[in-house]
C-alpha cells in the first residue's frame, strides 16, 4: 500500500492528491474495480481473447500500411 509522509507546511488537500496519484501509479483503483464483481472463468478467458485480437490487429495495423488501407475501404461499405 502505498503511503505519504506529509511535508512541513504542506497542505491536507495537496497531501491527499499525491497519494492518489501514487495509488494510481500502482495500479490499485484499477484492481479494486477488477475484483468488484465476480467474474466467471469463461469470462475472464473471453476478455483476454478479446484483447489478445485487440493488440493482434494493432500489430498488423502498425506495420503493414496497406492493411490500413484495406480496412478503411471496408468501414464505407
Amino acid at each position: 500500500m502505498p503511503g505519504v509522509i506529509l511535508k512541513p507546511g504542506e497542505a491536507l488537500e495537496s497531501a491527499i492528491r499525491r497519494y492518489k496519484r501514487t495509488c494510481e501509479k500502482s495500479r490499485i483503483f484499477a484492481e479494486v474495480r477488477r475484483r468488484e464483481f465476480y467474474e466467471k472463468p469463461t469470462e475472464v478467458r473471453k476478455r483476454c481473447f478479446a484483447a489478445a485480437v485487440k493488440r493482434s490487429r494493432k500489430r498488423l495495423m502498425r506495420d503493414n500500411p496497406i492493411f490500413v488501407a484495406r480496412m478503411k475501404r471496408k468501414r464505407k461499405h
